[in-house]
């Protein structure tokens, strides 16, 4: 079959012209399989145009426009479905060739382009179809040959597999034209399996939300909207993002969670839709477990259309902190549901440091086994042992430890093997900080420790916020506002916030900041209630700001936690002891209500 040769095209305004993906399937050696078995060959054509019409059509949004004697004509809403139905019309055709001798076999090439046509009923007009004959002339037994505008639709492995076939000539056009050859596409990962950093972390894809009811926009609000939520879920140091350029690939289509999580190696697909109506913007999201197909969390949030799209980021915030809690969530269920040795190192890690911050004791305990796990896994990797030194700092400092002097150790022993496999793991530098500074007062060490963990990462919240916290137990009060802030700014999403605003309040009593420390505490309060230190710092900037009453009564709330606690034992722990700071902490506590 040859597709007609066009003449001049009428003007386009007495036409009805669509841009449609135009597929050309023709009969090889037709001529001769009739000469063979007429019957027999007829009816094996017209089974094979009925399972396209009845079967294949539906199901890829496409239209059999004729169906010739050694061929059909058919055309498609878009290019994808095209690609498909092609892919599908060939495997229908092996499957009906199985059982047949080779000279019996209905072998079909097809061609395939999109431009503007011309559609009517029963036909479809245009240069189009002129050059899909030609591209199908270049195919052979078996092929589909596709043009430069159909593969720049497709995504290469996801949609087909693609073979460049150069500059190719064809008869009736006096410019080559650029070809390529499909076939099925093969099942293997888009984004390989990354280092054993990556294990560390579970990988989200966000795919561009669909546009529901907004005309004109072919969901490029959408991908405004991914690139916001990507962006944000950066900030997540527990979260691996999959790039927006990948998840692009699979906006609009009807693919199971398990085939993303395949193609993009990600854990948890994050997709939805969006529509508006005066002027509000809806979003309804959901996300899913891609091994299981479960959805963990759906919810539909509105706001401001045009507060979104000028950057501000309430919804966008509301929605990441609603996923990460989600993931969180999950992982913890592993983690009380399956046996050690079957969960995945990322699993482990991230159910520590969550139970970790919890600040209950047995769910503190928990978090060392956790960690521990992963330790005694012989997995050389920095990360894991940075937070086992992070657990006995805390441990101590909540009033935990029954030997202060052995976490220490521990504590350090953790941050030199953990710099030992990496010396410029920015983490635990910082956290080795923390260790210097909280349980030996070597400001010094600490100092020049925070400063390596900024130079490697000048986005390191956790090192900003620490460092900013060692000037203020040197009563340097304007350098630690500065740095709690800044913490503040790089981590406004953090599931653990309570611990930076109850930091951020020591730094808010160095420079005097009563009201502003008395906010940060409260709202650290709200979020954990048994985070000792947050109530010392709330009963400091009570008493600052007058609130005698109040001051006592947080004092009796700190020691339900601290029974055992003292002005003493705290000067005698606290880096801010020989500090102005730390002497007027000490005058308030004991005035509060604290045993000397």
């Amino acid at each position: 079959m040859t597709g007609p040769d066009l003449g001049t095209v009428p003007a386009r305004h007495h036409m009805a012209w669509a841009t449609r993906a135009v597929l050309l399937v023709d009969v090889v050696e037709s001529v001769r399989l009739i000469e063979q078995d007429e019957v027999g060959a007829i009816s094996r054509w017209l089974a094979l145009v009925e399972d396209v019409r009845a079967d294949i059509l539906p199901s890829h949004n496409g239209r059999l426009v004729k169906s010739l004697g050694d061929g059909m004509l058919l055309d498609f809403s878009e290019v994808r479905s095209a690609v498909s139905a092609a892919l599908a019309i060939q495997d229908a055709s092996e499957r009906r060739n199985a059982s047949l001798p080779a000279e019996q076999k209905i072998m079909l090439r097809m061609g395939l382009e999109v431009s503007d046509v011309i559609v009517e009923a029963n036909d479809v007009l245009g240069r189009g179809v002129n050059l899909a004959a030609r591209l199908m002339s270049l195919a052979g037994p078996g092929e589909i040959v596709i043009s430069q505008h159909v593969r720049d639709g497709l995504t290469p492995s996801l949609d087909a597999d693609v073979e460049d076939l150069g500059d190719c000539f064809v008869r009736h056009l006096t410019q080559p034209i650029r070809a390529y050859r499909i076939g099925p596409p093969g099942r293997h990962p888009m984004i390989r399996q990354g280092a054993l950093l990556d294990e560390l972390a579970p990988s989200i894809a966000v795919i561009p939300l669909a546009s529901r009811n907004i005309a004109h926009d072919h969901g490029v609000l959408g991908e405004v909207l991914a690139e916001e939520i990507i962006r944000g879920l950066s900030h997540s140091s527990s979260l691996n993002l999959v790039s927006r350029l990948s998840t692009t690939a699979f906006r609009g289509r009807d693919v199971p969670m398990g085939e993303v999580g395949v193609r993009l190696n990600a854990d948890y697909v994050l997709s939805g839709a969006y529509g508006n109506g005066d002027k509000r913007l809806k979003l309804d999201v959901n996300l899913s477990e891609t091994k299981s197909g479960r959805i963990l969390w759906a919810e539909s949030l509105e706001d401001d259309a045009f507060a979104i799209l000028s950057g501000e980021q309430e919804l966008i915030g509301r929605l990441i902190t609603a996923v990460n809690a989600a993931v969180t969530t999950r992982e913890l269920q592993r983690t009380r549901s399956q046996p050690l040795p079957t969960l995945k190192a990322y699993t482990l890690l991230m159910s520590a440091v969550s139970l970790m911050y919890r600040l209950s004791l047995p769910d503190f305990e928990e978090a060392r086994r956790l960690l521990q796990e992963l330790v005694d896994r012989g997995i050389r990797h920095p990360i894991p042992l940075a937070w086992l030194a992070n657990w006995h700092v805390l441990r101590v400092q909540q009033g935990w430890s029954q030997d202060a002097r052995q976490d220490t150790y521990l504590a350090l022993e953790a941050t030199k093997r953990a710099l030992d496999i990496d010396p410029d793991c920015s983490l635990a530098l910082a956290i080795n900080g923390f260790a210097n500074v909280n349980l030996l007062k070597k400001f010094d060490v600490a100092y020049e420790s925070y400063e390596s963990a900024l130079e490697i990462n000048p986005s390191n919240s956790l090192a900003w916020l620490l460092k900013g916290t060692l000037h203020a137990f040197r009563s340097e009060g304007q350098q630690a506002v500065d740095h709690t802030e800044r913490a503040l700014k790089l981590s406004p999403l953090d599931p653990h916030r309570w611990f930076y605003d109850s930091l951020a309040t020591t730094a808010c009593l160095a420079n005097q900041q009563y009201e502003r420390g008395f906010e940060l505490a409260q709202r650290s309060l709200r979020a954990n209630r048994k985070h000792t230190s947050s109530w010392r710092v709330m009963t400091i900037a009570q008493w600052q700001l007058g609130r005698f009453d109040d001051a006592r009564k947080s004092v009796q709330e700190l020691m339900k936690l601290q029974p055992t606690l003292t002005v003493s034992g705290w000067l005698r722990s606290s880096p801010a002891a020989d500090y102005p700071i730390g002497r007027a902490a000490a005058e308030v506590l004991r005035q509060a209500g604290v045993p000397e």
